[in-house]
């Protein structure tokens, strides 16, 4: 279920937060804020997933199929 939530979080973000932050002013990093705040999303995406993927059960290496079994 948390695993879910955090991957919900870049569209939740992305999609719902943009109307709030549609304006040109301030700038952040010479970009109007609603670009600086889709670029912010994109990169706390990947941070989000790189989680996800390191909680994620099904990732870990006991629950891998052992290579060595196979004939």
């Amino acid at each position: 279920m948390v695993l879910r939530l955090l991957a919900a979080l870049p569209f939740i973000g992305i999609l719902l937060g943009v109307p709030f932050v549609n304006r040109v002013e301030p700038l952040i990093f010479g970009m109007p804020l609603v670009l600086a705040w889709i670029v912010l999303w994109v990169v706390l995406s990947a941070a989000i997933m790189a989680l996800v993927y390191w909680l994620d059960p099904a990732n870990r290496p006991s629950a891998q199929p052992s290579q060595e079994a196979r004939p």
